[in-house]
This record gives C-alpha cells, sequence and structure tokens, in this order.
C-alpha cells in the first residue's frame, strides 16, 4: 500500500457528522496511552501527523483520516484514563456505541493491546462489545520492541487467553519504533480496499 494523500476530513461527534460517501472505513480502539498516534503516523507514513501526546485521553471526537482518498483510518476517543471525569467517559462510551451499532462501511477494528502488560477489564469488554456487534477484529499488540524476544511467546498466550479470542480474529505484533507488523496491518487494508492477496 503506497500513501500518497493523508487528510482529517472530519472530527465527528455524532452520526450526523459522518462522511457521506462509501469509502471503507478501519476504526482503531485503544486505552489512551496504548500508542494510537504512534500506530497512526507508522501506518500513513507522516511523522507527526496524528498529535502523540503525553496526556493521555485529547481525543475527544471520532477523528476520519481520509488516506489517498480510497479509504478512511478512524480514531476514537482512548478508554479507561482515570483523569477523564465519569460524564465525559459515558459520553465517549455513547459516541462510539453509535458509531458501531450504525456505521455500514465499517470493514475492520484495529484493537490496541500494550504489549507489556496484560489485558485490562476495559480492554476485555471491548473485545466482547466488538464481537456483540460482530465486528471483525485484528488484535494490534503494541509496544512490543519494550519485550526482549525469549519473553514474546509468553506474553501472546497470556493475552490470547485473557482476552478468549475467537479464532478468525486477527493477531499482528506491532511496533511502532522498529516498524514491526507494519506490513501485516498495510495487508489488511489491501485486501479489503484494494482487493489484493499477500
Amino acid at each position: 500500500m503506497k500513501i500518497n494523500t493523508v487528510e482529517l476530513a472530519i472530527s465527528a461527534v455524532r452520526q450526523s457528522q459522518y462522511p457521506d460517501d462509501d469509502k471503507p472505513e478501519f476504526l482503531l480502539v485503544g486505552r489512551s496511552n496504548v500508542g494510537k498516534s504512534s500506530f497512526i503516523n507508522s501506518i500513513i507514513e507522516r511523522k507527526n501527523f496524528a498529535r502523540i501526546s503525553s496526556k493521555p485521553g485529547k481525543t475527544q471526537t471520532l477523528n476520519f483520516y481520509n488516506i489517498n482518498d480510497d479509504f478512511y483510518l478512524v480514531d476514537v476517543p482512548g478508554y479507561g484514563f482515570a483523569n477523564v471525569s465519569k460524564e465525559r467517559q459515558q459520553k465517549f462510551g455513547m459516541m462510539i456505541e453509535e458509531y458501531l451499532e450504525n456505521r455500514q462501511y465499517l470493514k475492520e477494528v484495529f484493537l490496541l493491546i500494550d504489549f507489556r502488560h496484560k489485558p485490562t477489564q476495559d480492554d476485555l469488554l471491548m473485545y466482547n462489545f466488538l464481537k456483540y456487534y460482530e465486528h471483525s477484529v485484528t488484535i494490534v499488540c503494541t509496544k512490543v520492541d519494550k519485550i526482549g524476544k525469549t519473553l514474546r511467546e509468553k506474553q501472546v498466550k497470556m493475552i490470547k487467553d485473557t482476552l478468549n479470542i475467537k479464532d478468525d480474529d486477527k493477531f499482528v505484533l506491532f511496533s511502532s519504533s522498529t516498524k514491526l507488523g507494519k506490513a501485516d496491518i498495510s495487508n489488511i487494508i489491501d485486501e479489503i480496499v484494494y482487493k489484493k492477496e499477500d
């Protein structure tokens, strides 16, 4: 997948503000500090396009990134950040649920999990939520470079067991620093958008 153009097309808080074209969409979900901005910047090959903040919880809208005018990466507010008020967390939850319930153009969800830690209760809730709505899910384990190669197999088993992931879900080890897993994500997008097989 060659990245030619990238633009933040729309920041939405409700369904009426979503793009009204029929481009395929790829949703990114994960905890506030899981590395979603780094993931986006790595995939779109732009250094600081998605702002990387030292303060988790900065994303407060559904951000639709138009890639090559062919598809959207949709970034949503991170979950599980304690400093965000309960009221705001509930608002974010309703915003994401509205999108998941109604968006016919959603083709794949990338659920980002911090590879260094056991998935949290929030991660498990999100995974089960996505499966309840019967969405195709790719588990993306971020920050893999922080774990030694000899320990990675153990971490993979622990994450898969904790989430009890289904056989049809894809599982990608990813590092924005080393570019590990970037080709896997590009291939998943290619197969859907450009109908390319590996």
